[in-house]
C-alpha cells in the first residue's frame, strides 16, 4: 500500500514539476480548456439566472400560490380544436359562483374576484390610449403581492357602495402625475370622475404585457361603467406552497359542484395557475441547455487534441527520462500512468482556471445586465469531470507511445 502511495505522490510530482518547468506552453496549451470550461459554465449560470429572472418576474406579475379560474385561459398555445370546443362547452364565471368558491374554501387563503376592460384617458387634453382598466375585490392586493408608493388598495365597504375611488399604475401616475403626490387628484374614467386613493410601485412588463399602464376600480364600479356580461375572474392563493394542490383542487370541486357537474363531464371552466409557468420554463431552459451545452463542448474538443499534441512533444522531449526509468525496473503500467497522470493534471489545472475565469465573467454580466446569474454546482462538477477525462483522453495515446519506448533504444536516442 505504502508503495503505492509512494509512487502515486511522485508521479503527480514529476507531472507538476514538468508543467512548472514549461508555463507558457502549458498556459498556451490550456487556453481552449479554460475557456471551453468558461463557456460551459457561463452557459449554464445565463441558463440558471434566466429562469430566476423570469420566475420572478411571474411571482411580481402574478403572486405566489396563486391560480385563476374563468371560463377560457391557457398558459400555453392551444390548438384550434380544442378552443372550438372549449368555447362550445366553458360557461361564464359568473358573481354568484366567486361569491359561493369565496365562502367555501377552506385551503385558501385568499379569493378575490377581477374583470378587465380597456379604455382611452384624456386629463386635460393630455391622451393615453388603450389602459387596463382593471375591476377587483380588495384581495387581489394580498394574492398579487401588490405593493405601494403612496396611498392605499381598496376596501371592502367601497366595493359594497360602488365607491368613486381608483388605485394607479406607475405608468399613468408618471403620465398624469409626474410632480407632487397623485393622492386626492381626479380622472376620468369614460366619463365617470374617480378620485385617486393610491399609486401602486413599478413592476414592469409581463410577457411582453406591460404591468404599469392599469387603472384598478373597485369590481361593482368597474361593471356600472363597462356593463359587459363576461362574467368575472376567479383568483385566489394558498397560505403555503405545500397547501397549493390542495387549494387548487377544492376550488375546483367546489366550482363543479355548484354547476352540478358529475364525475365522468369535462370542467366547464379554465384553471391555470403559475406552476404551469414553472413547468414550461423548465422546458425551455431544458431545451437551450440540450443545444447550446454540447456546442460550447466543441471548444473542450478542441482542447483536448492541443493537449494531446503538446503530449506527443513532451514524450519526445523525455525519451532519455523514460528509457532511463524503463532500464532502472519503472514498469510499462507505471510509464502509461505517469503522463496519464501529467496530462490530467494539465487539463484540471486549466478546468481550475476556467472556473476562476467564469466567475469572473457572470459577475460582469450580473452586474451590467442587472440580472441575477448563479453557477450551479452541477456545472462546476460537469467541468471539472470532463476536463479532466479529456485530460485522460488526451494522453492515453502519448502514455501509450512512451510505454512502449525500449530503453535501450530511449537511452541512444538521447
Amino acid at each position: 500500500m505504502r508503495e503505492v502511495y509512494s509512487f502515486y505522490t511522485d508521479a503527480f510530482v514529476i507531472a507538476l514539476k514538468s508543467i512548472l518547468e514549461h508555463k507558457l506552453r502549458a498556459f498556451l496549451t490550456l487556453i481552449g480548456i479554460i475557456i471551453g470550461v468558461a463557456a460551459v459554465v457561463v452557459v449554464g449560470a445565463s441558463i440558471s439566472g434566466l429562469k430566476t429572472y423570469v420566475m420572478d418576474r411571474v411571482s411580481k406579475a402574478l403572486g405566489s400560490e396563486h391560480f385563476m379560474i374563468t371560463r377560457m385561459a391557457s398558459t400555453g398555445r392551444m390548438s384550434d380544436e380544442e378552443y372550438e370546443r372549449k368555447n362550445r362547452r366553458n360557461k361564464k364565471v359568473t358573481w354568484g359562483e366567486y361569491q359561493y368558491v369565496r365562502k367555501n374554501c377552506v385551503s385558501c387563503s385568499y379569493v378575490a374576484a377581477q374583470v378587465g376592460g380597456r379604455v382611452d384617458l384624456d386629463l386635460n387634453g393630455v391622451e393615453m390610449p388603450s389602459v387596463g382598466v382593471r375591476g377587483v375585490t380588495p384581495e387581489m392586493a394580498e394574492i398579487e403581492n401588490k405593493e405601494f408608493e403612496e396611498g392605499r388598495f381598496f376596501t371592502a365597504q367601497e366595493i359594497e357602495r360602488s365607491a368613486p375611488v381608483t388605485v394607479l399604475g406607475a405608468d399613468v401616475r408618471d403620465k398624469y402625475f409626474p410632480v407632487g403626490s397623485a393622492l386626492g387628484k381626479e380622472i376620468k374614467v369614460r366619463g365617470v370622475p374617480v378620485t385617486v386613493i393610491g399609486v401602486e410601485k413599478a413592476r414592469g412588463s409581463f410577457m411582453g404585457s406591460p404591468m404599469d399602464r392599469l387603472v384598478y376600480l373597485p369590481i361593482s364600479l368597474h361593471m356600472q361603467i363597462f356593463d359587459r356580461g363576461d362574467g368575472v375572474q376567479i383568483h385566489a392563493n394558498a397560505l403555503t406552497r405545500e397547501e397549493f394542490p390542495e387549494a387548487m383542487d377544492e376550488a375546483s370541486v367546489l366550482l363543479r359542484n355548484y354547476r352540478k357537474l358529475t364525475g365522468s363531464e369535462e370542467d366547464t371552466f379554465s384553471l391555470v395557475n403559475t406552476d404551469e409557468f414553472n413547468s414550461q420554463m423548465d422546458q425551455f431552459t431544458g431545451a437551450i441547455a440540450a443545444v447550446v451545452v454540447p456546442i460550447t463542448m466543441i471548444i473542450l474538443v478542441v482542447g483536448g487534441i492541443v493537449v494531446m499534441n503538446i503530449m506527443l512533444v513532451s514524450v519526445t522531449e523525455r525519451t532519455f527520462e523514460v528509457g532511463l526509468r524503463k532500464a532502472l525496473g519503472a514498469s510499462r503500467k507505471q510509464i502509461l500512468l505517469q503522463f496519464l497522470i501529467e496530462s490530467a493534471l494539465l487539463c484540471i489545472c486549466g478546468g481550475l482556471a476556467g472556473l476562476i475565469l467564469a466567475v469572473g465573467v457572470v459577475q460582469l454580466i450580473t452586474i451590467l445586465a442587472g440580472m441575477t446569474m448563479t453557477i450551479t454546482p452541477g456545472y462546476i462538477v460537469l467541468s471539472i469531470v470532463v476536463s479532466s477525462s479529456i485530460g485522460i483522453v488526451a494522453g492515453l495515446y502519448p502514455a501509450w507511445k512512451a510505454s512502449k519506448l525500449d530503453p535501450i533504444v530511449a537511452l541512444t536516442q538521447a
